[in-house]
């Protein structure tokens, strides 16, 4: 079955999808990593492909920017397609002065400014976690493939300017590694339906440092990103 947002057919889709959040990382995944790869979706330029890495199948789709984007992606996929596994590869702006750029930061936890939780009308907070067995798993692969990585608490926002600049120096205070816009309803979803997700983020850029990679210093950055999720996940 197709939706308004994905052209698939049943079976088009793997068990597990990575998912960037630019379209165009999708099919740079698609086009350097995997074998025999087939285009899934083109509709609104949100491109999907599977194929197989190393034999194994999988999919990588775009999921776009901000929690609205990737809450239709993700509950399409894990509802309608039959996805098991979603794992973000992503950047974030990174507070900790612990994290570098380039680093690879694994959130197994996400706090969120969003409203999104609400849809779900709990009788009080929710915490959006990782699954873990996925979090051991990439934790695992990256020490083998000698990939420095940090695990803690990232933010998802839904703002990317901001009115009020002390909003970052909060966070930071409650040992929050940096900020993303997408992780929070990664967990969310997956829990709600009994699925798995994990959130794997390059740190693109640092908020106390002014600093920020350059176009070809995040090429090989989100390579490392990249080849940790295809190692641990296909």
């Amino acid at each position: 079955m197709s939706t308004p947002h994905n052209s698939a057919n049943k079976g088009d889709i793997a068990k597990t999808v990575l998912m960037p959040g630019d379209p165009l990382r999708a099919k740079y995944i698609a086009e350097n990593y995997l074998e025999d790869i087939v285009c899934f979706n083109t509709v609104r330029n949100m491109f999907g492909y599977t194929g197989t890495y190393k034999g194994k199948k999988i999919s990588v789709m775009g999921g776009g920017m901000g929690m609205p984007s990737v809450g239709i992606y993700t509950y399409e996929l894990f509802n309608f397609y039959d996805v098991e596994n979603i794992i973000r590869i992503g950047s974030m702006g990174a507070y900790s002065d612990d994290i570098a750029l380039g680093d690879l930061v694994i959130a197994i936890g996400a706090c969120t400014d969003s409203n999104y939780v609400s849809n779900f009308n709990l009788p009080g907070h929710y915490a959006p976690v990782a699954t873990y067995e996925l979090l051991r798993k990439a934790v695992d692969t990256a020490e083998r493939l000698g990939v420095k990585t940090v695990v803690g608490n990232v933010i998802s926002t839904d703002y990317f300017y901001v009115e009020d600049p002390s909003i970052n120096d909060r966070w930071k205070k409650m040992g929050v590694l940096g900020v993303e816009m997408e992780a929070a309803l990664f967990y969310m979803n997956a829990a709600r339906f009994g699925k798995n997700s994990l959130c794997m983020l390059t740190v693109s850029d640092h908020l106390y440092r002014n600093e920020a990679l350059s176009p070809e210093e995040r090429q090989t950055g989100f390579r490392n990103m990249m080849e940790v999720a295809l190692e641990a996940f296909a």
